[in-house]
């Protein structure tokens, strides 16, 4: 089992000790060291930052949201921090909800499985640089010839030679078809929840599953006594995604919870977040769901929790911390 060591997003302001947090995580063994984008800070600039203050450690985007850039963006981002950090880069991609898609992007949200096949297409192609870049898709045709256009667009071949020309490309994917199509097309899955005591929930998706794939699960880790106290801001995040992070209908993260067995739960969750009782939303959240994905608790029921990880699918535990000395706890608990 691997850790990496996940920063997220930032709030309203960046968290002053991501540097050394990052620098301890690559001398303590860890494998990895993940940011992430949402409608502040950006992914590419956070992850060079790391990159520039670390000279091992895998610099991960969990993730890149698709709307926010073309796929030929993307990959010129992808090839630069890949050059600048010698060869450390995964690429985490992730649709987002229709909210920041449309909402913050201006794109359409449609259809996006289809989107993210071409997108991870066309980022493969340009990475390989075996011609110049065609293509006629439907959402990111080159040259584009649409409405708008002056016709004097010709296919290019990305200048800058690649260190690598096939960058490990991690999908952030929730429903069931999207899982399956991330098995086909990436090197690697980033899933929001998981639980390793429900196998069955995704085992139809990662049947298909190419040797080398790598699952990289989001899982709060805390030592303590207190289990409930622990779960709490579990059940904070869950109230806020599972409730407000989308439509009626149309939040995955709803969906996916429904679907691992908390059907009633979900909506009863959902219902309360948009009649404004937040609060109650929360703790409508089940503490069995909460602790399923996480490890909480005192060391002896963290080490036996940790067993079920490690019989799962799942190659890469994501954790976060705020001090170097919960980073080096984390580590001895979870490697062997």
């Amino acid at each position: 089992m691997k850790l990496g060591l996940v920063f997220g997003y930032w709030g309203a302001q960046p968290h002053p000790t991501f540097v050394p947090l990052s620098q301890e995580a690559e001398r303590l063994g860890f494998d990895s060291v993940w940011v992430a984008e949402s409608w502040g800070n950006d992914a590419f600039t956070y992850a060079a930052w790391i990159a520039a203050h670390t000279t091992t450690i895998k610099i991960g985007t969990g993730v890149v949201q698709l709307a926010a850039r073309t796929p030929t963006a993307t990959a010129m981002a992808a090839m630069t921090l890949d050059h600048l950090s010698q060869g450390r880069v995964i690429l985490g991609l992730g649709v987002s909800g229709p909210q920041v898609v449309e909402g913050w992007y201006g794109r359409p949200s449609n259809k996006p499985l289809a989107r993210t096949r071409e997108y991870v297409d066309i980022i493969r192609k340009a990475l390989k640089r075996d011609g110049p870049l065609v293509n006629d898709g439907e959402f990111y045709p080159l040259p584009y010839r649409g409405e708008g256009s002056v016709g004097l667009g010709k296919p290019l071949k990305i200048m800058t030679h690649p260190l690598r020309d096939s960058i490990p490309i991690f999908l952030g994917a929730e429903g069931p078809k999207n899982v399956a199509q991330t098995v086909e097309i990436a090197d690697g899955w980033l899933p929001l929840y998981y639980s390793p005591y429900r196998p069955e929930v995704y085992a139809d998706q990662l049947r298909g599953m190419k040797p080398g794939f790598e699952i990289a699960s989001l899982v709060h880790v805390n030592v303590t006594d207190d289990v409930s106290a622990a779960l709490w801001p579990v059940k904070a995040t869950l109230g806020f995604y599972i409730g407000g992070m989308g439509a009626k209908g149309q939040n995955y993260h709803t969906k996916l919870m429904a679907r691992m067995g908390f059907e009633e739960e979900a909506y009863k969750i959902q219902d309360l977040f948009f009649a404004g009782k937040r609060d109650e939303a929360i703790a409508a959240v089940p503490e069995a769901f909460a602790d399923e994905i996480s490890i909480v608790g005192p060391p002896s029921r963290i080490k036996q929790r940790i067993e079920a990880w490690r019989s799962s699918a799942v190659t890469t535990l994501l954790v976060s911390a705020r001090d170097a000395e919960k980073l080096k706890e984390l580590r001895d608990l979870v490697v062997d």
